[in-house]
């Protein structure tokens, strides 16, 4: 077993069957930056939900085994560098930047009216650069200049995007739960054929209780959310993106990561109950 990426969150291991391996640890990250404080069981409840929703999601993924709680084996694959992000609802990076029209890639016109949390009047998807230091919006038109992706399979890949996002809508919301947005990621097999990749769980989407969402209003998440949170009211964001915080000095205080954890668990409970 040959180590060959360390990500913020995830190991990424060679197997000898040429097969890769997934370790999903305790290390989580915020606005692209690895907090040193290890978060206690993170890395199977992450690997939990991505088992759970890679079975639940009628469409082929790269997943073969999960040989431990923490661990996924799955196909090797030409990763297509693109975020696949499906939003439901105006929120995080998407509202920010509806401050600047010009910043959302013309996905919407000027008669809509921005409301913080608002849901929008369909799932939209909104594409980003995939990197390990910082990802960028890109639209439909600098994805096919670029070669990135085809027309034809960009639209396939934003049609089925929107769908995965509606499917797993459908199930949180049996368990009262909404999610805002999810990131997917994509790639090709030996055949050529798309099929999902990466992990789908708290580090992917935004989740929120429905007893607790209040339109125009930050919401309580049930996910990382709550460390960006954190961030931001400590005043440690505004110095990491000063330059005047070391990012490898930031710890999280317990309370944090036990809440993290909570959360983690008590939306994977309830969210895979109600598809028994």
């Amino acid at each position: 077993m040959k180590l060959i990426r360390r990500g913020k969150v995830k190991d990424i291991y060679e197997l000898e069957n040429g097969h890769l391996l997934l370790h999903f640890s305790d290390r989580i990250s915020a606005f692209d930056v690895k907090m040193t404080t290890m978060i206690p069981q993170k890395g199977r409840i992450l690997c939990r939900f991505a088992k759970f929703w890679f079975e639940y999601l009628d469409f082929p993924n790269h997943m073969l085994s999960v040989p431990r709680e923490d661990m996924m084996e799955v196909q090797k694959l030409s990763i297509i560098p693109l975020e696949f992000v499906v939003r439901g609802y105006l929120y995080g990076s998407l509202f920010e930047r509806f401050k600047d029209r010009d910043n959302t890639g013309g996905l919407f016109d000027d008669s809509f009216k921005p409301v913080k949390a608002a849901k929008l009047p369909h799932p939209l998807l909104d594409t980003s650069t995939k990197s390990e230091l910082h990802d960028l919006p890109i639209n439909k038109k600098q994805i096919l200049e670029d070669e990135l992706l085809t027309a034809r399979d960009f639209e396939f890949l934003e049609h089925e995007s929107i769908l995965l996002y509606k499917k797993m809508n459908t199930l949180a919301e049996k368990a009262k739960f909404i999610i805002a947005d999810v990131k997917f990621e994509f790639g090709r097999d030996v055949d050529n054929k798309i099929i999902l990749a990466d992990s789908i769980g708290p580090d992917e989407f935004r989740l929120w209780l429905m007893s607790n969402y209040v339109v125009g209003h930050d919401q309580i998440s049930y996910d990382k959310q709550i460390l960006r949170d954190w961030l931001k009211s400590t005043g440690r964001l505004q110095q990491i993106q000063s330059n005047s915080f070391r990012p490898d000095t930031l710890e999280v205080p317990p309370e944090i990561t036990e809440e993290i954890i909570r959360r983690y668990n008590f939306a994977l409970n309830e969210i895979s109950t109600q598809a028994e």
